[in-house]
């Protein structure tokens, strides 16, 4: 059964503008943040971003669970091992070991 909570986050739009490099390189900005003065506003858009990378971030979980699931499957003749795919992720083995069973989960629950 789907999460709720889970699901209207990932229909929650999201409003993310990419920043022009000069604006990205100037450690001070961050999506125009610092340009907003009422704190009331601040404290929305605030929110809004911070939704925003919360699901994004739990969505590239999944497809990096995906991805090592596909990697690490037997069938293929040029499969990785949790080690090797824990090394290409930056994992610990064991994470690498927990994120192909949660990408399995996910692929024969034909997500994401």
């Amino acid at each position: 059964m789907a999460d709720p909570e889970r699901t209207e986050r990932r229909l929650r739009p999201a409003p993310l503008l990419f920043e022009p490099s000069e604006a990205a390189a100037d450690p001070e900005h961050f999506f125009d943040l610092e340009s907003i003065e009422d704190p009331r506003e601040l404290l929305a858009r605030a929110t809004e971003l911070t939704l925003a990378f919360r699901a994004a971030t739990d969505r590239a979980v999944e497809f990096q669970a995906a991805a090592a699931a596909q990697l690490a499957d037997p069938r293929r003749f040029d499969r990785l091992t949790p080690a090797d795919i824990a090394q290409r992720a930056e994992w610990t083995e064991d994470y690498a070991k927990k994120m192909i069973e949660f990408g399995r989960d996910l692929l024969r629950n034909n997500t994401p």
